[in-house]
């Protein structure tokens, strides 16, 4: 159950919005089999100078497109499975006007414990909903 945080700058129509975030949970559906429903999102819009996101000295340029997203999700996932996830991200971002250059990914881990869904209770750790991944009680 990620929760993904989107960031952009001000200027996309509210349709250009949408696919970004649908792109991107459609990434994480494929490449993590979660369920549909578990689709989490915030997006963010900020005025222009609010975003600073350089290449890091990897030689190439932003544009204002730029793309920032934090992924949190609980450990467990190898590297493999990461990097696959972020050539997915940066693919479906592609297919609604999204250049690599302007995709950048942060991705936090934590722990089942970390997470209510509401009610003031820790589900996973309640019992009330499946740790994803891990084996049934019996």
């Amino acid at each position: 159950m990620p929760l993904v945080r989107i960031d952009v700058n001000q200027g996309r129509s509210p349709e250009q919005l949408r696919a970004i975030s649908q792109s991107i949970h459609d990434a994480i559906l494929a490449e993590y089999g979660i369920p549909e429903r578990d689709y989490f999102h915030v997006l963010t819009e900020h005025p222009a100078g609010q975003i600073v996101a350089q290449d890091a000295g990897l030689g190439f340029e932003r544009t204002p497109d730029l793309v920032m997203i934090q992924i949190f999700t609980q450990a467990g996932r190898g590297q493999e499975a990461k990097q696959s996830l972020f050539a997915a991200i940066a693919e479906m971002l592609a297919a609604v006007g999204v250049a690599g250059e302007d995709v950048f990914i942060g991705y936090v881990e934590n722990a089942a414990g970390d997470w209510s869904f509401g009610f003031g209770r820790a589900q996973y750790v309640t019992g009330e909903l499946g740790v994803p991944g891990a084996k049934p009680r019996t």
